[in-house]
């Protein structure tokens, strides 16, 4: 699992999909969150603005990381 470190919280999930490099655009992040690929703490989530925190887990494909603030 990959920790990422953030300076601001809390962070929109879709912003996170982009700047990790999980999606190639903010477009296709808002996408694949309303289809409900995106797991955050093992549940399904829909919310493309749903705010993250540290120590939430985000889930897509294959990728997996774990939210740490500065």
């Amino acid at each position: 699992m990959k920790e990422v470190e953030i300076s601001k919280e809390p962070i929109e999930l879709y912003k996170i999909l982009k700047f990790e490099g999980m999606v190639s655009s903010g477009g296709e992040a808002k996408s694949v969150i309303s289809d409900g690929q995106v797991l955050v703490n093992g549940k399904v989530e829909t919310r493309k603005r749903k705010q993250i925190i540290s120590g939430d887990i985000i889930e897509f494909g294959e990728d997996k990381i774990r939210i740490q603030h500065k």
